[in-house]
């Protein structure tokens, strides 16, 4: 298992509007643990599904289950670039990203959910070795988004992106129990 404690980040390490991923996330500093083991659950969820309960929007212009799965490893592969850049102590402000342009061009629902998991997998592994071989002091390091207009926004600390990446995992997995499964199969 991932050994590695964490510290939960504070409040002022994050944006206000992360407390919807970090309130997901136990304050037991076992986040990397967190990660491959919400990995599994994922993966052993959806993975008996049909490729109609695959294909499924709950709403117009809602993803599907294939897309939400490859929008989780677009941000995941962003934050922990991030992470990477503010450990280096780069804190060269950085763009946000247009989450519906990336999985609209993700081409998620032609690729088989083999396929898939096994580029989630390659991710989360990586993810979780990034975070395992920073340095102890890089993890309050932190940096900055830039918004549209070019004003500086979202500061965060490096242990906070590890947390973002968890957190709002959990939060899909939610999302695909209440507004996908409950409905769909």
């Amino acid at each position: 298992m991932v050994k590695r404690r964490i510290d939960k980040p504070q409040p002022t390490e994050y944006p206000a509007y992360s407390s919807i991923y970090m309130d997901l996330m136990k304050d037991d500093g076992k986040v990397l643990e967190h990660l491959w083991t919400n990995f599994l659950n994922l993966k052993k969820l959806v993975l008996d599904l049909t490729e109609d309960q695959m294909s499924y929007r709950y709403a117009k212009g809602k993803w599907t289950i294939k897309e939400i799965l490859v929008h989780l490893i677009d941000d995941e592969r962003i934050f922990a670039y991030r992470a990477l850049r503010y450990a280096r102590n780069d804190s060269t402000p950085l763009h946000g990203f247009d989450q519906d342009a990336y999985a609209s061009c993700s081409n998620a629902n032609s690729r088989s959910l083999d396929d898939i998991f096994q580029e989630y997998e390659t991710v989360r592994k990586a993810t979780i070795s990034l975070f395992l071989n920073l340095p102890e002091g890089s993890f309050l390091r932190g940096g900055a988004g830039i918004d549209h207009d070019g004003s500086i926004i979202n500061k965060r600390t490096v242990r906070a992106l590890a947390y973002h990446i968890a957190g709002h995992e959990l939060r899909h997995i939610n999302i695909i129990k209440e507004r996908y499964l409950k409905r769909n199969l």
